[in-house]
């Protein structure tokens, strides 16, 4: 009796496609800001092309703006990952994940004003407020000061004012990597002493 129930438990499992818990989490999360379709004439009609911006980031003071542009929206998504990966910018912030001091940038005709308020949360809008929270932002007040409904313009202007407070993102090399390379461990001991 007792092989018998243990043999319909395997039937019952048998068949069953694996789970999506298996998966792995990407290293950056990712909100398309902007899709739009572009047309190019030529003497044969038009040329549809897709151009799609996006912002990625680990929530953890990292940050990046990429456009992509290709034939089919999944080609011009992935496209415009790899650039925002390329463009990551590592954020310089406060203890309490907010910015030190206020920020202004313009870029062409959008002009955004980044201001840190204690305690009051994310206060902003559009392309702002999904830069900031990817970015890991807390704790600031953010305003588009012109007119401009332009997302790319304002992202770019956001990425302008956050780049004053911020270093190149760089990817950690564990010291084994290092080591291996006989060459290049002089060269960083050389380094080391001449700080």
């Amino acid at each position: 009796m007792e092989k018998s129930k243990e043999n319909i438990r395997e039937k019952k499992n048998t068949g069953r496609r694996s789970s999506s818990f298996n998966r792995v989490k990407p290293e950056f999360d990712q909100k398309i800001l902007n899709i739009r379709r572009v047309t190019r004439v030529v003497a044969g009609g038009r040329r549809f092309s897709f151009s799609v911006a996006i912002v990625a980031g680990d929530k953890k003071g990292s940050v990046g703006l990429g456009l992509g542009k290709a034939g089919d929206t999944a080609l011009a998504i992935n496209k415009a990952l790899r650039n925002a990966k390329k463009n990551m910018i590592k954020l310089n912030l406060t203890k309490t994940m907010s910015i030190p001091h206020e920020l202004s940038a313009k870029f062409s005709s959008s002009y955004i004003m980044l201001m840190p308020n204690n305690g009051h949360g994310l206060v902003a809008g559009s392309v702002v407020r999904d830069i900031a929270k990817l970015s890991g932002l807390k704790d600031i007040t953010g305003k588009i000061l012109s007119n401009s409904k332009n997302k790319l313009n304002n992202a770019k202007a956001v990425m302008a004012a956050l780049s004053k407070i911020s270093s190149k993102y760089a990817k950690f090399i564990p010291e084994s990597v290092v080591i291996a390379n006989k060459e290049v461990v002089p060269k960083i001991e050389e380094e080391i002493k001449n700080q």
